[in-house]
């Protein structure tokens, strides 16, 4: 396992982190605690989690991974362990969410890291993200910005603001944003230069052989402004391991959650994944293994964020560590790219 500073923070984080959101829906309490073990076991020391995980969000089970994750990491050396976790963003469909009304303003931050340190049991977070932009932007699968669906928004200054008291009380280090766009981090950056508040230090967006439009735009903004890419969906939803070709696998997500991660369902999936899947096996590699060696090559990844239902698929992910893609290989993957280009964006 290699480790990587996180932006212009302090935090040493491991190339990979261990993604949660399956805790108290498709993973019990003590599986949980099992994967954290051998996470932790194998060099891991960089976990992310969220309010609003597991998913898909619901009243019965909101926020319930936060607190199989504190249960855990009360048994542990905390200082040992870089623990993430994100406030909601704006949503009509979180009802039982702070009167249903979430939003990134002073008094929902304030309240969403009070009750977060709560279940997590912990004094302080090592990075605290915004879930997904307050304002308007495509989301989740969408491709265009429409300024017809603009809302009232909290201003970004404001945002880092009601972050920034949380930092000066020692609950949360560091802040970094999700799901955001070029504009968004050329913004929170200059406005936190401008007002002397918290720099961003991070952006948790979507990586993956099918969704490359990060290199679009994003890689550069976060050069310039030091940000570190946490990259999520390294297999696309189970996608790039090649399982959804032949058939349907029973209690997958895709199989479980109809429209959930519908990005993955559109025209070519099947196609591209065919081409990555038939590079990776004339290479000897597990389709898994080579679709997240390829994403921790890449120059702009600070860490690459994997999830896992079984501890047998987290210990196979693992495997892409110490997984080396060779020029020739990536020349096969640049064509196939070409080809098929972001069909999941």
């Amino acid at each position: 396992m290699r480790y990587k500073q996180l932006g212009q923070s302090d935090l040493i984080v491991s190339e990979i982190c261990l993604g949660t959101m399956t805790y108290g829906q498709q993973n019990t309490l003590e599986e949980a605690h099992q994967q954290l073990d051998y996470a932790i076991a194998h060099g891991i020391n960089f976990i992310d989690t969220a309010e609003m995980y597991p998913v898909p969000s619901r009243a019965e089970t909101f926020a319930l991974t936060e607190t199989y994750l504190g249960k855990w990491l009360t048994q542990q050396q905390r200082d040992q362990i870089m623990l993430a976790t994100k406030i909601i963003g704006p949503s009509r469909g979180f009802k039982w969410v702070r009167d249903g009304a979430p939003k990134v303003d002073r008094k929902n931050i304030s309240k969403a890291v009070e009750d977060s340190l709560k279940r997590l049991q912990t004094d302080y977070i090592d990075l605290y993200q915004i879930h997904w932009p307050d304002r308007h932007v495509p989301l989740f699968g969408q491709t265009h910005f429409d300024p017809d669906q603009e809302r009232e928004t909290v201003a970004i200054a404001d945002q880092l603001a009601a972050l920034a008291e949380l930092v000066q009380a020692g609950k949360i280090r560091y802040v970094g944003v999700s799901n955001e766009t070029p504009w968004g981090v050329c913004e929170f950056c200059h406005v936190a230069k401008q007002m002397g508040l918290p720099q961003i230090i991070s952006i948790q967006n979507a990586y993956n052989l099918l969704n490359r439009i990060f290199e679009y735009g994003l890689a550069e903004a976060c050069f310039r402004h030091q940000v570190g890419l946490l990259a999520y969906s390294p297999l696309g939803f189970g996608t790039l391991t090649g399982k959804y070709l032949q058939s349907q696998p029973e209690k997958t997500r895709l199989s479980l959650f109809p429209g959930f991660g519908n990005r993955y369902r559109k025209p070519y999936i099947n196609d591209a994944v065919r081409d990555y899947v038939a590079i990776a096996q004339k290479y000897n590699l597990k389709p898994g293994v080579m679709a997240i060696a390829f994403v921790l090559q890449r120059w702009f990844v600070t860490s690459v964020i994997i999830g896992a239902t079984t501890l047998e698929q987290l210990k196979e992910n693992l495997e892409a560590v110490q997984t080396s893609l060779d020029e020739s290989l990536l020349t096969e993957i640049e064509a196939t790219h070409i080809h098929f280009s972001n069909p999941a964006p």
